[in-house]
């Protein structure tokens, strides 16, 4: 979660307040998603009814179940806010043949993956290690680790799997 402002004082007489917003808050954000607020070492979500920015660093909100002064007064002026960090799942994705070329480690050898046998029944890499040539089954549970920044993978396989 990363804090993107602060709730400040109350506007009107109907639950509304107003936060100072830092400089990370999103310019494209919407009503639909939550804000959060730490209450009792836990995040609250609190969805907006309305949202209307003041400027550049301000903004009106009134929030949906806070509808009285006595409500935002209790448990909202004062708080930071916060939003939820954006998982950007378009740089987590990758295909398997993106790792041709890695290196590959299995029990302590150290090899290359030098392909790729794309089938939906049973994908395969092929392993080079000391000059050989060895189909492993490129399934997530034989994967121990990735390390796209170093080209590295480690393979954690059943014993006789392969015989090196």
């Amino acid at each position: 979660m990363i804090a993107v402002g602060r709730i400040g004082r109350l506007f009107g007489t109907d639950g509304g307040v107003m936060i100072t917003l830092y400089a990370n808050f999103p310019d494209d954000y919407q009503n639909e998603e939550p804000l959060f607020v730490i209450i009792d070492e836990l995040a609250v979500p609190l969805f907006c009814n309305s949202f209307e920015r003041r400027g550049k660093a301000g903004a009106v909100v009134h929030f949906d179940d806070i509808d009285t002064e006595r409500r935002a007064e209790e448990y909202l002026v004062g708080r930071e806010i916060f939003i939820e960090e954006e998982d950007d799942e378009e740089d987590d994705e990758f295909y398997m043949e993106d790792l041709i070329g890695f290196e590959a480690i299995v029990d302590g050898h150290r090899g290359e993956i030098s392909d790729y046998y794309d089938s939906e029944a049973n994908p395969l890499f092929e392993i080079t290690i000391d000059g050989r040539d060895h189909l492993v089954p490129a399934a997530e549970e034989f994967i121990a680790g990735i390390d796209f920044e170093g080209r590295t993978i480690k393979f954690v396989l059943p014993s006789g799997l392969l015989e090196l």
